[in-house]
């Protein structure tokens, strides 16, 4: 007898969890095969230090060869589900496309960044979901104090304010972490004296992380603002623009950087497959299967799960209930198969962590409220119990920053228009010719804060620096490509230096027509790497099934 095929899609806090729990309680019995876009395990809680230059970036990601030996690893996003078939077709990182049968399926494909109708956030935002996305980040903050160290006052403010749209558990801690991070890149050098960057919060709700209770909101509140964060409740973005933000009360803010961190959306992938969904989650019952589809599971964030502490409501979509879904999931399917018998998911919380930065952080492990150092230890306690592994590299990483200053460097390795906002796979960096999952090209990339090309040029044209276009001398207006060599976004761009700033000191429009830059894909590779408009709807922002993981 042939043995059963369980197929795992993600490799998220549940997917992971799930797939590690399976191995060790099917003994070689079954099959287990893992579909996941890329070969580590994102430990996000720890993201927001990897953006601050505490962690290195592979202190946070976990193998899964090297962690999961009994388990087969498919390198692939998943396109189409043939729930009458039982087969997952998916695309692997080469663009070859292949196709997995099952037995019994696992659906954790998790979240994405959660969009809002807001004009301008989708072309100049960036999310903060995935490893690209915090590398970009990191490069882009130092570039930022950088440039501004040799900017007119003027624009010396708008490259030194950093506006974080979110307060709840990652946009608290990229703001406190983002502080931290840019005075130190000031105070430690003396010719930028006189530097004063600034990071303002912004959030709808009442008070920083409303999720969580009042008491460690206004510890989170107290150290954010005593460290010089701008927080502003009832406050969010009317409108994005190349030059800053416009937000609800009026105000106009100069400012390059514009961080996305107002939560996540169940990954489109569930959507697609026909079934009961609650807000963009599908359906399950309390053993995690999907009605009339015994065969076929789901957890963490792409799964509405009833909450049996709360009738009539589901869990949230946070780290915590994905782990603990994870486990149980992988016992259910166990028990599909005939080993051991199913249990419904119940969880209480034991309490919340924060990591505020330095040896700052909020917590409440059960119950008991912390602030100050004690709440620092506590966080650094649990995430290094969490971890599935990297915990000695995870602790020496402190220790020495603890003890030497940081390094401040740009390493150049994801640029603008490979992390846009709007995608369905955020844990991979757009590529040249790139496509998004179950599309067929990309469209020309965005302008966005810090400095990319628009989408659309005056006229209707293609972007005048992207692949497929035509050079500048083409464009209305006969100007040359505005890029210089050397990846400098456009004259116009934020972000960027005037024209009479590149090499060679004469303007723009005197000059040839230079090679496409670094930061730019090369002519002639296939469809630009921008992203591919999405067939789903902006959320609405009041939808509480949308979480913050």
């Amino acid at each position: 007898m042939s043995r059963p095929r369980i197929v795992i899609v993600g490799a998220g806090f549940a997917g992971y969890r799930t797939a590690r729990t399976l191995s060790r309680l099917a003994r070689g019995r079954a099959e287990i095969v893992l579909l996941n876009p890329t070969d580590y395990f994102l430990y996000l809680p720890l993201l927001p230090q990897v953006a601050a230059g505490v962690l290195e970036p592979r202190r946070v990601t976990i193998s899964l060869s090297g962690t999961l030996p009994h388990v087969r690893l498919v390198l692939g996003e998943a396109d189409r589900i043939d729930l009458d078939g039982r087969t997952v077709h998916y695309t692997g990182p080469e663009g070859d496309g292949g196709t997995l049968a099952y037995d019994r399926l696992v659906l954790a494909a998790g979240s994405v960044n959660k969009l809002l109708p807001i004009p301008g956030v989708a072309e100049h935002a960036h999310g903060f979901r995935s490893l690209p996305e915090a590398l970009y980040l990191r490069d882009h903050v130092t570039r930022q104090v950088e440039l501004a160290a040799a900017a007119d006052p003027e624009s010396c403010a708008a490259r030194c304010t950093f506006v974080v749209v979110g307060a709840g558990y990652t946009g608290t801690e990229v703001a406190a972490h983002g502080q931290l991070f840019t005075d130190a890149q000031v105070s430690r050098h003396p010719l930028r004296a006189g530097m004063r960057p600034r990071w303002l919060l912004l959030d709808v709700a009442d008070r920083v992380l409303p999720e969580l209770g009042e008491r460690l909101s206004r510890t989170a509140d107290k150290v954010l603002r005593g460290r010089g964060v701008d927080v502003r409740m009832g406050t969010s973005v009317k409108e994005a623009t190349h030059e800053g933000v416009l937000l609800t009360d009026g105000e106009f803010v100069d400012t390059r950087t514009l961080v996305w961190c107002v939560g996540v959306r169940p990954d489109p992938l569930a959507e697609s497959l026909g079934l009961p969904m609650e807000r963009g989650r599908l359906l399950v019952d309390p053993h995690l299967q999907v009605p009339g589809r015994p065969e076929v599971f789901a957890c963490g964030d792409a799964a509405a799960v009833p909450d049996l502490e709360k009738p009539g409501e589901y869990t949230p979509m946070t780290a915590q209930h994905a782990w603990r879904q994870g486990k149980l999931c992988a016992h259910n399917v166990a028990a599909s198969c005939g080993d051991g018998e199913r249990r419904a998911y119940r969880h209480k919380d034991m309490g919340f962590v924060v990591d505020l930065g330095g040896v700052k952080a909020a917590a409440n492990p059960l119950g008991v409220h912390l602030s100050g150092p004690a709440a620092g230890a506590v966080t650094r306690g649990y995430h290094l119990a969490a971890m599935p592994g990297n915990r000695v590299r995870v602790a020496a990483d402190w220790l020495l920053d603890a003890v030497l200053p940081r390094q401040a460097v740009q390493l150049g390795l994801v640029r603008s228009w490979s992390v846009p906002l709007d995608t369905a796979s955020p844990e991979l960096a757009r590529v040249p010719g790139g496509q998004e999952r179950g599309q067929g090209g990309g469209e020309p990339v965005k302008s966005r804060l810090g400095g990319e090309p628009a989408k659309n040029q005056p006229g209707g044209e293609p972007a005048r620096n992207q692949p497929g276009g035509e050079p500048a001398r083409n464009q209305p207006g006969g100007e040359p490509a505005r890029n210089q060599p050397g990846g400098e976004p456009a004259r116009n761009q934020p972000g960027g230096e005037p024209a009479r700033n590149q090499p060679g000191g004469e303007p723009a429009k005197s000059r040839p027509v230079p090679a496409p830059p670094a930061d730019q894909p090369p002519p002639g590779s296939g469809a630009a790497p921008g992203p591919v408009k999405r067939t789903d709807t902006p959320a609405d922002p009041a939808d509480p099934a949308e979480g913050d993981s």
